[in-house]
C-alpha cells in the first residue's frame, strides 16, 4: 500500500476551540519496538493503550492526524450506558452471561469517572442524561425500560418523567415524556481524550501523531509501517473505527461511515439556561434518526443529529441542523450559531461492534453505531484484556455474526441510506 499524505489538524469545532492543552506529539521517525502497537488515537485506541500501560506493558499509539481527531473529539459528548446490541449478545449467549452483560453496560461510565478522578482530567464532566419521547408510542417504551431498571435494582438514581415534568425540566413542549438517568451524563470529549492520552504518555506510552500507517506486515511480531518509520510489536490493535481502511480481506463492508453534525450557539444567558435546561442534563430523543443536545460549560447549546448515511455531507451544517433545533426551542430562533462541524461515525448493520483478531496477534474493534463514548472506553479495556490473555468479555463480541454488505463501500452506504428512509418515515408517524 502506498503512503498518502492526508494529515489534518482538528476540525473547526467548539471542542477544538476550547481545548485545555494543545499537546503535540512527534511523528514516527525510525524503528520502535514495543509490546503492543495501537493504530488510532481516538477513545478506543487511547483507552486500550492506557489500560495496557497501567498493567505494565510497553505501548505505542500511531495516529494519522491528532489525538481525538475523529469522532472521539467531535461527538455530542453524551455519556450513555451500554453498547449497542447488548440484547442481541445476551440472546445469542444465553442468560448465563446476564450479569457480565450488566457489568459491561455500566463499565464505560465508571471507567471514565475513575480516570477523570485518578488523572485529574479537566473535561467538564456532569451527571444526568435524559431519553425523551417524541410521540406517545415512545412513552410506552420508556415505561417498560423503567420497569426493567426497577427489576434489576441497580441502585443508581433515575426518574421517569411525564409530559408536564419533561416540559418543565427541558423548557419545551416537543416531548411527551422522558427517562432521566443520573449515572449517565455528559463531557467535553476532546478534552477527555487529550487528558487520557496525556495520562498514557505519563505512564510511558509512546504517542506518534501525523503518522498515517501505510502497511501492516503480519508475522510472529507484526510491523506497523509509516512513511518514515515502523513499530514492531508482539500484538497490534486496530482502533481506527469509521476511518480505518486496513485488513480489507477481513474487515471490508462491515462498518460504514455515516455523517453526524453539530452546531454550537453563542453563550446563552443564565435566564435562558434556567428556562431550557435547569438540570444541566444531556438529552437524546428516541427516534431511529436521533437528535441530541446538551449545554457546554460556558452555556452554549450544542445541538446535533440528522445522521446522514449516504456519504454526502450537507452544503451547510447550520442550515441542516438549526431548523431541527428551532422545532424544539422556537424561542432560540434569533440566536447566533458560532460553530458548526461534522464527522464520521461507524455504523454496523446489526448495531453490534465488530470485534475479533487476525492471525492471533492483530486485534480489532470498531463500529459503535453512534453510541461510542462509553462503549469505546469499556471496549478498550476489553481489548487490553484480550491482548494479555483474558478472553471472556472479548469472546462475547468476537463470536457474534455480522453481515457483510456486497459491493463497494459506496454502494453499501446507498443501500443503508435507502433503508433509513423507512425509519425516517416511521419517526414521523
Amino acid at each position: 500500500m502506498k503512503a498518502t499524505d492526508q494529515r489534518q489538524e482538528h476540525t473547526g469545532s467548539y471542542y477544538a476551540a476550547s481545548v485545555n492543552e494543545k499537546i503535540e506529539y512527534p511523528s514516527l521517525e525510525g524503528a520502535v519496538t514495543v509490546d503492543v502497537c495501537v493504530v488510532g488515537g481516538g477513545f478506543t485506541g487511547v483507552s486500550t493503550a492506557l489500560s495496557l500501560a497501567e498493567r505494565g506493558y510497553s505501548v505505542a499509539i500511531v495516529e494519522a492526524n491528532r489525538i481525538g481527531w475523529g469522532a472521539s473529539g467531535r461527538n455530542g459528548g453524551q455519556l450513555i450506558n451500554g453498547i449497542t446490541g447488548l440484547d442481541k449478545v445476551q440472546k445469542q449467549h444465553g442468560d448465563g452471561v446476564a450479569d457480565m452483560i450488566e457489568a459491561i453496560r455500566w463499565r464505560g461510565n465508571d471507567l471514565i469517572r475513575e480516570r477523570v478522578a485518578k488523572y485529574n482530567i479537566d473535561c467538564d464532566l456532569k451527571n444526568g442524561f435524559v431519553e425523551v419521547a417524541n410521540k406517545p408510542s415512545q412513552v410506552r417504551w420508556l415505561e417498560a425500560y423503567a420497569e426493567e431498571r426497577e427489576r434489576l435494582n441497580t441502585g443508581h438514581k433515575w426518574e421517569l418523567w411525564d409530559r408536564d415534568q419533561t416540559c418543565e425540566n427541558l423548557g419545551t413542549e416537543a416531548f411527551h415524556g422522558g427517562f432521566a438517568c443520573y449515572r449517565d451524563g455528559h463531557v467535553h470529549p476532546l478534552n477527555l481524550c487529550i487528558g487520557e492520552a496525556k495520562a498514557a504518555a505519563g505512564l510511558g506510552v509512546k504517542i506518534f501523531e501525523q503518522s498515517p500507517v501505510t502497511d501492516i506486515k503480519h508475522g510472529a511480531k507484526p510491523i506497523v509501517k509509516t512513511a518514515n518509520g515502523s513499530v514492531e510489536a508482539d500484538s497490534v490493535v486496530l482502533a481506527g473505527n469509521a476511518y480505518s481502511q486496513f485488513e480489507p480481506k477481513h474487515l471490508s463492508n462491515l462498518v460504514f461511515p455515516a455523517g453526524s453534525y453539530i452546531v454550537a450557539t453563542e453563550p446563552l444567558s443564565e435566564e435562558v439556561v434556567n428556562t431550557i435546561n435547569p438540570l444541566d442534563v444531556a438529552v437524546c430523543d428516541l427516534n431511529e434518526v436521533v437528535d441530541y443536545y446538551r449545554l457546554s460549560a460556558d452555556n452554549r447549546l450544542l445541538y446535533g443529529g440528522a445522521c446522514n448515511y449516504s456519504g454526502r455531507d450537507p452544503a451547510s451544517i447550520k442550515s441542516y441542523i438549526f431548523p431541527r433545533m428551532k422545532k424544539v426551542y422556537p424561542q432560540l430562533k434569533d440566536i447566533t450559531i458560532e460553530y458548526e462541524w461534522g464527522g464520521k461515525i461507524g455504523i454496523v448493520l446489526r448495531r453490534i461492534p465488530t470485534v475479533g483478531r487476525i492471525e492471533n496477534n492483530i486485534y480489532y474493534c470498531q463500529g459503535y453505531s453512534g453510541h461510542g463514548v462509553c462503549a469505546s472506553h469499556v471496549m478498550g479495556e476489553v481489548m487490553a484484556d484480550a491482548v494479555t490473555g483474558t478472553m471472556e468479555r472479548f469472546d462475547l463480541f468476537a463470536e457474534m455474526k455480522h453481515f457483510r454488505m456486497p459491493g463497494s463501500q459506496w454502494m453499501g452506504n446507498q443501500i443503508i441510506a435507502l433503508g433509513m428512509l423507512y425509519y425516517k418515515l416511521m419517526d414521523r408517524l
